[in-house]
Protein backbone atom coordinates (compact mmCIF):
# COMPACT_ATOMS: atom_id res chain seq x y z
CA UNK A 1 0.00 0.00 0.00
CA UNK A 2 1.30 3.43 -0.96
CA UNK A 3 0.87 5.80 1.99
CA UNK A 4 2.35 8.83 0.22
CA UNK A 5 -0.28 11.54 -0.36
CA UNK A 6 2.05 13.89 -2.26
CA UNK A 7 0.14 13.33 -5.49
CA UNK A 8 -3.02 14.64 -3.81
CA UNK A 9 -1.30 17.86 -2.80
CA UNK A 10 0.75 18.63 -5.92
CA UNK A 11 -2.01 20.58 -7.66
CA UNK A 12 -3.81 21.75 -4.53
CA UNK A 13 -1.83 24.50 -2.84
CA UNK A 14 -2.26 25.58 0.75
CA UNK A 15 -3.28 29.24 0.98
CA UNK A 16 -2.55 30.90 4.35
CA UNK A 17 -5.53 32.70 5.84
CA UNK A 18 -8.00 30.99 3.50
CA UNK A 19 -10.27 27.98 3.94
CA UNK A 20 -9.34 25.74 1.01
CA UNK A 21 -11.85 22.91 0.89
CA UNK A 22 -13.45 20.46 -1.52
CA UNK A 23 -16.24 17.89 -1.42
CA UNK A 24 -16.34 14.52 -3.20
CA UNK A 25 -17.82 11.03 -2.96
CA UNK A 26 -15.51 8.44 -1.43
CA UNK A 27 -15.00 4.82 -2.44
CA UNK A 28 -17.54 3.83 0.22
CA UNK A 29 -20.19 5.89 -1.56
CA UNK A 30 -20.27 8.45 1.26
CA UNK A 31 -19.81 12.16 0.69
CA UNK A 32 -16.44 13.39 2.02
CA UNK A 33 -14.92 16.78 2.73
CA UNK A 34 -11.23 17.59 2.52
CA UNK A 35 -9.63 20.64 4.11
CA UNK A 36 -6.19 21.71 2.89
CA UNK A 37 -3.85 22.54 5.78
CA UNK A 38 -0.21 23.61 5.71
CA UNK A 39 1.23 20.11 6.19
CA UNK A 40 -1.35 18.12 4.25
CA UNK A 41 -5.10 17.73 4.51
CA UNK A 42 -7.92 16.78 6.82
CA UNK A 43 -10.62 14.44 5.54
CA UNK A 44 -14.01 14.01 7.16
CA UNK A 45 -17.45 12.59 6.43
CA UNK A 46 -20.07 15.10 5.35
CA UNK A 47 -22.76 13.32 7.40
CA UNK A 48 -22.78 11.82 10.87
CA UNK A 49 -19.73 12.02 13.08
CA UNK A 50 -16.94 13.59 10.98
CA UNK A 51 -14.44 10.76 11.56
CA UNK A 52 -17.07 8.12 10.75
CA UNK A 53 -16.75 6.34 14.09
CA UNK A 54 -19.61 5.19 16.33
CA UNK A 55 -18.48 5.50 19.97
CA UNK A 56 -19.96 2.71 22.07
CA UNK A 57 -22.34 1.95 19.19
CA UNK A 58 -23.85 5.46 19.13
CA UNK A 59 -23.81 8.02 16.29
CA UNK A 60 -21.60 10.25 18.44
CA UNK A 61 -20.11 10.49 21.90
CA UNK A 62 -22.71 13.14 22.72
CA UNK A 63 -25.47 10.68 21.83
CA UNK A 64 -23.80 8.14 24.11
CA UNK A 65 -23.90 10.54 27.06
CA UNK A 66 -27.51 11.49 26.32
CA UNK A 67 -28.43 7.79 26.40
CA UNK A 68 -26.43 7.43 29.61
CA UNK A 69 -28.45 10.26 31.18
CA UNK A 70 -31.72 8.65 30.09
CA UNK A 71 -30.67 5.35 31.69
CA UNK A 72 -29.73 7.26 34.84
CA UNK A 73 -33.16 8.90 34.94
CA UNK A 74 -34.96 5.58 34.59
CA UNK A 75 -33.57 4.42 37.91
CA UNK A 76 -36.04 5.32 40.67
CA UNK A 77 -33.18 6.24 42.99
CA UNK A 78 -31.58 8.74 40.63
CA UNK A 79 -32.36 12.20 39.37
CA UNK A 80 -30.56 14.75 37.19
CA UNK A 81 -28.74 16.27 40.16
CA UNK A 82 -26.79 13.05 40.72
CA UNK A 83 -25.71 12.77 37.07
CA UNK A 84 -22.34 14.42 36.51
CA UNK A 85 -19.69 14.79 33.85
CA UNK A 86 -16.14 14.45 35.10
CA UNK A 87 -13.04 16.05 33.64
CA UNK A 88 -12.41 13.10 31.31
CA UNK A 89 -16.00 13.19 30.03
CA UNK A 90 -15.83 16.91 29.31
CA UNK A 91 -12.48 16.53 27.57
CA UNK A 92 -13.83 13.78 25.31
CA UNK A 93 -16.89 15.82 24.42
CA UNK A 94 -14.69 18.81 23.68
CA UNK A 95 -12.45 16.83 21.34
CA UNK A 96 -15.51 15.54 19.50
CA UNK A 97 -16.89 19.09 19.27
CA UNK A 98 -13.65 20.12 17.54
CA UNK A 99 -14.40 17.61 14.77
CA UNK A 100 -17.74 19.28 14.12
CA UNK A 101 -16.04 22.67 14.32
CA UNK A 102 -13.69 21.74 11.47
CA UNK A 103 -16.63 20.51 9.42
CA UNK A 104 -18.92 23.50 9.83
CA UNK A 105 -16.04 25.82 8.89
CA UNK A 106 -15.65 23.79 5.69
CA UNK A 107 -19.41 23.71 5.07
CA UNK A 108 -19.61 27.49 5.44
CA UNK A 109 -16.99 27.86 2.72
CA UNK A 110 -18.90 25.37 0.55
CA UNK A 111 -22.09 27.38 1.18
CA UNK A 112 -23.83 24.34 2.62
CA UNK A 113 -25.71 26.47 5.14
CA UNK A 114 -28.10 23.70 6.18
CA UNK A 115 -25.07 21.63 7.16
CA UNK A 116 -23.57 24.59 9.05
CA UNK A 117 -26.80 25.05 11.03
CA UNK A 118 -26.94 21.32 11.79
CA UNK A 119 -23.39 21.21 13.18
CA UNK A 120 -23.42 24.54 15.03
CA UNK A 121 -26.78 23.71 16.64
CA UNK A 122 -25.36 20.35 17.66
CA UNK A 123 -22.28 21.91 19.30
CA UNK A 124 -24.39 24.50 21.13
CA UNK A 125 -26.42 21.63 22.60
CA UNK A 126 -23.19 19.97 23.74
CA UNK A 127 -22.13 23.21 25.47
CA UNK A 128 -25.49 23.38 27.24
CA UNK A 129 -25.22 19.74 28.29
CA UNK A 130 -21.74 20.17 29.74
CA UNK A 131 -22.73 23.45 31.38
CA UNK A 132 -25.56 21.68 33.19
CA UNK A 133 -23.81 18.49 34.28
CA UNK A 134 -20.08 19.24 34.62
CA UNK A 135 -18.86 18.65 38.17
CA UNK A 136 -16.92 21.93 38.12
CA UNK A 137 -17.65 25.32 36.57
CA UNK A 138 -14.15 25.44 35.10
CA UNK A 139 -14.88 22.28 33.11
CA UNK A 140 -18.03 23.82 31.69
CA UNK A 141 -16.13 26.97 30.70
CA UNK A 142 -13.60 24.85 28.78
CA UNK A 143 -16.36 24.40 26.19
CA UNK A 144 -18.44 27.52 26.81
CA UNK A 145 -15.51 29.73 25.85
CA UNK A 146 -16.08 28.63 22.25
CA UNK A 147 -19.78 29.59 22.23
CA UNK A 148 -19.21 33.10 20.80
CA UNK A 149 -17.48 31.69 17.74
CA UNK A 150 -20.21 29.10 17.18
CA UNK A 151 -22.94 31.74 17.62
CA UNK A 152 -21.25 33.96 15.05
CA UNK A 153 -20.99 31.16 12.46
CA UNK A 154 -24.58 30.12 13.15
CA UNK A 155 -25.76 33.70 12.66
CA UNK A 156 -23.84 34.03 9.41
CA UNK A 157 -25.41 30.85 8.05
CA UNK A 158 -28.97 31.93 8.86
CA UNK A 159 -28.55 35.52 7.66
CA UNK A 160 -26.78 34.50 4.44
CA UNK A 161 -29.70 32.27 3.52
CA UNK A 162 -32.00 35.27 3.86
CA UNK A 163 -29.68 37.40 1.74
CA UNK A 164 -29.68 34.78 -1.01
CA UNK A 165 -33.43 35.35 -1.40
CA UNK A 166 -33.01 39.13 -0.94
CA UNK A 167 -34.87 39.10 2.38
CA UNK A 168 -32.80 41.98 3.71
CA UNK A 169 -35.06 42.83 6.65
CA UNK A 170 -34.96 39.25 7.93
CA UNK A 171 -31.18 39.08 7.46
CA UNK A 172 -30.66 42.33 9.35
CA UNK A 173 -32.92 41.13 12.17
CA UNK A 174 -30.96 37.88 12.43
CA UNK A 175 -27.60 39.66 12.59
CA UNK A 176 -28.90 42.02 15.26
CA UNK A 177 -30.24 39.03 17.21
CA UNK A 178 -26.86 37.32 16.89
CA UNK A 179 -25.11 40.36 18.36
CA UNK A 180 -27.64 40.42 21.20
CA UNK A 181 -27.06 36.71 21.92
CA UNK A 182 -23.33 37.30 22.12
CA UNK A 183 -23.74 40.21 24.52
CA UNK A 184 -26.12 38.18 26.68
CA UNK A 185 -23.54 35.39 26.86
CA UNK A 186 -20.80 37.69 28.12
CA UNK A 187 -23.15 39.40 30.57
CA UNK A 188 -24.40 36.06 31.91
CA UNK A 189 -20.83 35.00 32.64
CA UNK A 190 -19.78 38.39 33.98
CA UNK A 191 -17.18 38.83 31.22
CA UNK A 192 -17.75 42.46 30.25
CA UNK A 193 -14.03 42.73 29.50
CA UNK A 194 -14.36 40.10 26.79
CA UNK A 195 -17.52 41.70 25.39
CA UNK A 196 -15.73 44.96 24.51
CA UNK A 197 -12.93 43.02 22.82
CA UNK A 198 -15.06 40.34 21.17
CA UNK A 199 -13.95 39.73 17.55
CA UNK A 200 -17.27 37.96 16.95
CA UNK A 201 -19.35 40.99 17.93
CA UNK A 202 -17.07 43.25 15.92
CA UNK A 203 -17.33 41.02 12.85
CA UNK A 204 -21.14 40.90 12.99
CA UNK A 205 -21.37 44.66 13.52
CA UNK A 206 -19.24 45.34 10.45
CA UNK A 207 -21.30 42.86 8.45
CA UNK A 208 -24.52 44.53 9.65
CA UNK A 209 -23.24 47.89 8.41
CA UNK A 210 -22.36 46.33 5.05
CA UNK A 211 -25.79 44.72 4.66
CA UNK A 212 -27.52 47.97 5.60
CA UNK A 213 -25.55 49.80 2.92
CA UNK A 214 -26.45 47.26 0.25
CA UNK A 215 -30.11 46.71 1.04
CA UNK A 216 -32.70 48.36 -1.23
CA UNK A 217 -34.31 51.49 0.19
CA UNK A 218 -37.90 51.33 1.37
CA UNK A 219 -40.39 53.57 -0.41
CA UNK A 220 -40.23 56.06 2.45
CA UNK A 221 -36.43 56.06 2.47
CA UNK A 222 -36.34 56.54 -1.30
CA UNK A 223 -38.72 59.52 -1.09
CA UNK A 224 -36.70 61.06 1.74
CA UNK A 225 -33.55 60.62 -0.36
CA UNK A 226 -35.25 62.20 -3.39
CA UNK A 227 -36.44 65.11 -1.25
CA UNK A 228 -32.95 65.80 0.05
CA UNK A 229 -31.56 65.65 -3.47
CA UNK A 230 -34.24 68.01 -4.80
CA UNK A 231 -33.57 70.54 -2.04
CA UNK A 232 -29.82 70.27 -2.53
CA UNK A 233 -30.20 70.97 -6.27
CA UNK A 234 -32.76 73.73 -5.53
CA UNK A 235 -35.42 71.94 -7.59
CA UNK A 236 -38.25 73.21 -5.39
CA UNK A 237 -41.01 72.06 -7.73
CA UNK A 238 -39.81 68.47 -7.47
CA UNK A 239 -39.24 68.89 -3.74
CA UNK A 240 -42.87 69.94 -3.29
CA UNK A 241 -44.13 66.90 -5.20
CA UNK A 242 -41.93 64.54 -3.21
CA UNK A 243 -43.04 66.19 0.03
CA UNK A 244 -46.68 65.61 -0.95
CA UNK A 245 -45.92 61.96 -1.71
CA UNK A 246 -44.32 61.60 1.70
CA UNK A 247 -47.37 63.12 3.39
CA UNK A 248 -49.67 60.69 1.58
CA UNK A 249 -47.44 57.79 2.61
CA UNK A 250 -47.52 58.89 6.24
CA UNK A 251 -51.31 59.21 6.08
CA UNK A 252 -51.63 55.61 4.86
CA UNK A 253 -49.28 54.44 7.61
Amino acid sequence: MNFDISHLLEHWDYQPGQVVVRKFVGKDGQEKIQLRVDLGLLQMNAQGRPDGKRPFGHPSLFDFYIAKLQTHRQSSDNDDETFTLKAEDCSRLQMEAFQYHHRYICLLQLEDFAGVLRDTTRNLKVFDFVDEYAVEEELAWSLQQFRPQVLMIHTRAVATQYLQTEEFAAAIKEIESGIDRLREFYEEHGRHDLMTQSPEISALQHWLEEVNRKRPLTKREQLEHDLNEAVRSEDYEKAAKVRDALKKLKTRD
